[in-house]
């Protein structure tokens, strides 16, 4: 193995002291120098503060010169952070450091060597959208329908090939078992051709082309190997077999390799992520010192023991035991909710009475969840009660159907072969430019091998529309226009202002004079706002430098922590983020934990993992909740609490009421009915201090039953159709009553009581 350092200065300027301002094992890792090194960072115990350390250690000491530090993150805001910090810690020294998310920094190297790969530059880079949108035309010209071959479904089989480094070649003789894979092979094979003839590369082309150019040209490897002789990753348990791949290469010189992360927090198995690169670190590096993390300086006593109960129910993991000097703090709080109106409205009243009682504001509240469609009734209640808050994970504001378009046609200035953008704004706004038409030109695309963009100009040969052939002539010509305006330096924002004008886009949305139509307007503006924020605080901006930073925005990034309101997020978002209060919702089998999806098992560990990951995300406290009721599929549905809530240490959770949960693996008491089929008791405690108000003014219309009335709670009942029954639960008064009757050979079903024709039994 080789070892690099530069010898330390002998007389540095600044005394070298920020090292004392850590913890011992924090210490023991910042200040390692040479060789590989994994530290396993618990939650809250402060892996950012020792990456930045040692980078800064390392600068200082002059063991490194800036370019010789490479450091992989996963989102652009924590690799800002660790930036300013390390800025904040030793000044100028900091410049020139390569750092930044695997999808950022590799796309920079392929501008630098697109050409040794049959690139150029100036390559797109296709989003999810994009990529989906390829993938549909191409089953198109297959003669396979999109809405039963989904493109989606596709993609992902695709991605999952590429970050497993599978080419279309080897998936085709060797991963073809079913109907759906064959389809996938013959789209995979065209799919990476069209990419390659766009000059475009998908996101998980960013991971494999470095390998493809790194294998392939030696010399260019030892380059970067040269140039990198530091390696830090952060959350390593999240890297998958591509991430793996590069690294090691760059890695294998000189071996100066520091990972940091968390096996208990390997979550993203559905992206491709392999826990197995963290649990192998020291099979791969036999002389790896391995530094454990775990004084957690962010959450109470209470909220770590509950977090810690949870996650030793896992076998594969590491060992550590996290620990904090901070107070015991409140127990964690489960709330036992009737339906999910019920516990969106009951924990929007904790949030006011939180604030009343301790003085929270609103961006000390996150409410996590296990899917994005569970937010839309928090919303509802917020919105109500006039608690402002922001949704983290909803359509990004550029993924916008106009915020699209005009990328689209800022991306055709310095890439026209890309055929995504070219058809996507070719006739947006219309002018004249018709399907058929494009069709056509497709066609000879396809027939002759050659782009789109190349067949426009030579247009007067194609059998198309005559009235077709000036317009595209018109619209080449505004395409070249612009390029020419960008190339003879004209400022970004002035060609996109000019742009706007001579394409109509912005004229069109004005003349429609709607409010959806003016609200995409305004964000049409917004998107010239952040073009003129980077133009004022860019040295060199460039336009692929600005369009390359929109497409590699992650999902946190989208997060405004100083925002007064409270987050609404999954868990998987919330990664890497901490608030004081915490509610984790829906806490319900087949929900959290997540059922298995079609044809795979479930991933209870990784599911584990995910409730871990939830719950260390708090700092002084945490709520649990579950309904008992759940709207799914128009009906609503009897849920059985989460399997987590009967593993967490019953010592550290509590009732409202401040009784120990009673851990039972179903909430709902079942017995047997007269007519012998199996009937539901339900119990809800309405005595709740949080319950402001009675049960049918907070969570829907949940009324008491007078004592003459016969379709009560408990009544057995006959409907003509369903059957012998029993009713279950009740709602609603007058003509809008409803109940729910568990019929013995149908299950359950909602029933307006007018309309139902049902008779009670004797």
């Amino acid at each position: 193995m080789k070892q690099f350092t530069l010898q330390p200065d002998s007389n540095p300027q600044k005394p070298t002291n920020f090292l004392n301002q850590l913890n011992e094992q924090q210490k023991k890792a910042a200040s390692h120098v040479n060789g590989p090194l994994l530290i396993i960072a618990g939650a809250g115990s402060g892996k950012t503060r020792v990456l930045t350390y040692r980078i800064a250690h390392l600068l200082q000491k002059q063991y490194a010169l800036p370019q010789n530090i490479l450091a992989l993150t996963f989102t652009n805001k924590a690799a800002r952070e660790m930036q300013e910090r390390i800025q904040d810690l030793i000044g100028e020294k900091a410049g020139g450091l390569w750092m930044g998310t695997f999808h950022s920094i590799f796309s920079k190297i392929l501008r630098f060597e697109a050409d040794k790969i049959g690139y150029n530059s100036q390559y797109s880079i296709y989003d999810t959208t994009d990529a989906e949108n390829a993938i549909k035309l191409i089953l198109k010209e297959l003669n396979y329908d999109p809405r039963e071959i989904r493109p989606r479904t596709i993609q992902h089989k695709i991605s999952d090939a590429k970050n497993q480094l599978i080419s279309p070649e080897q998936y085709q003789h060797r991963f073809v078992q079913s109907t759906l894979d064959d389809i996938t092979a013959r789209v995979f094979q065209i799919y990476a051709k069209r990419l390659k003839q766009a000059n475009a590369m998908d996101f998980d082309d960013l991971l494999i082309k470095p390998i493809e150019l790194l294998e392939e040209h030696p010399d260019v490897l030892e380059k970067y190997q040269d140039r990198f002789r530091y390696i830090m990753i952060d959350e390593y348990q999240d890297t998958n077999h591509a991430q793996y791949k590069v690294t090691r290469l760059l890695a294998d010189k000189y071996q100066n390799i520091c990972v940091v992360g968390d096996d208990a927090q390997s979550i993203y198995s559905f992206r491709g992520a392999d826990i197995s690169n963290i649990l192998n670190f020291k099979n791969d590096y036999d002389d790896a010192l391995e530094v454990p993390l775990e004084q957690n300086y962010r959450s109470t006593k209470f909220i770590l023991q509950c977090a810690d109960s949870i996650i030793k129910k896992n076998e594969k993991q590491l060992d550590k035991t996290l620990w904090t000097d901070n107070e015991d703090g409140d127990t964690v709080t489960l709330l036992e909710n009737f339906d999910e109106r019920d516990e969106a409205n009951r924990i929007v009243n904790y949030i006011n009475d939180l604030k009343l009682r301790h003085g929270y504001q609103n961006n000390d509240f996150a409410i996590l969840y296990r899917t994005n469609y569970q937010s839309r009734i928090f919303e509802e209640s917020l919105r109500r009660r006039g608690i402002t808050y922001q949704l983290v994970g909803g359509l990004s504001f550029y993924q916008r159907k106009e915020i699209k378009d005009v990328l689209a046609y800022l991306t055709l200035l310095v890439n026209p072969e890309d055929e995504q953008a070219l058809l996507r704004i070719i006739n947006e706004p219309s002018r004249g430019i018709g399907n058929k038409t494009l069709n056509q030109l497709l066609k000879k695309a396809r027939a002759t091998g050659q782009s789109v963009w190349t067949i426009l100009h030579d247009v007067e040969s194609a059998d198309i529309y005559k009235p077709a052939k000036a317009k595209i002539a018109d619209f080449i010509h505004m395409i070249e226009s612009l390029k020419e305006m960008l190339e003879t330096g004209t400022p970004v924002l002035d060609v996109t202002k000019k742009m706007l004008e001579k394409s109509g886009y912005l004229k069109a949305l004005v003349e429609e004079n709607d409010a959806k139509a003016l609200t995409r307007r305004d964000n049409v503006l917004e998107l010239q706002n952040a073009i003129a924020y980077y133009q004022q605080n860019t040295k060199n901006p460039k336009l692929s430098n600005f369009l390359q930073e929109i497409n590699l925005i992650t999902d946190s990034d989208k997060y405004d922590e100083d925002k007064p309101a409270v987050t609404l997020m999954t868990v998987h978002a919330s990664k890497g983020l901490e608030f004081p209060v915490i509610f984790i919702v829906g806490l319900e089998e087949n929900l959290f934990p997540m059922g298995p999806r079609e044809g795979e098992e479930a991933n209870i560990e990784e599911e584990r993992r995910l409730f871990y990951v939830a719950i260390t995300r708090a700092e002084k406290q945490l709520f649990f909740s579950f309904s008992k009721l759940r709207y799914k599929y128009g009906e609503e549905q009897r849920q059985a609490r989460s399997r987590f809530l009967d593993e967490v240490d019953s010592g550290v959770v509590r009732t409202e009421t401040g009784a120990t949960i009673q851990q039972k693996n179903n909430h709902f008491e079942e017995s047997g009915g007269n007519d012998g089929s199996t009937t539901i008791e339900y119990e809800h405690n309405w005595k709740s201090p949080i319950h402001s108000k009675k049960p049918s003014e907070t969570s829907s219309t949940y009324e008491y039953e007078y004592d003459d009335d016969p379709f009560r709670t408990g009544a057995q009942v006959m409907h003509p159709k369903f059957g012998a029954g029993k009713i279950i639960q009740r709602s609603g008064s007058g003509k809008d009553t409803r109940v729910v009757v568990f019929f013995k050979n149908r299950g359950q079903k909602t029933l307006m009581l007018r309309a139902a024709k049902l008779k009670v039994l004797s």
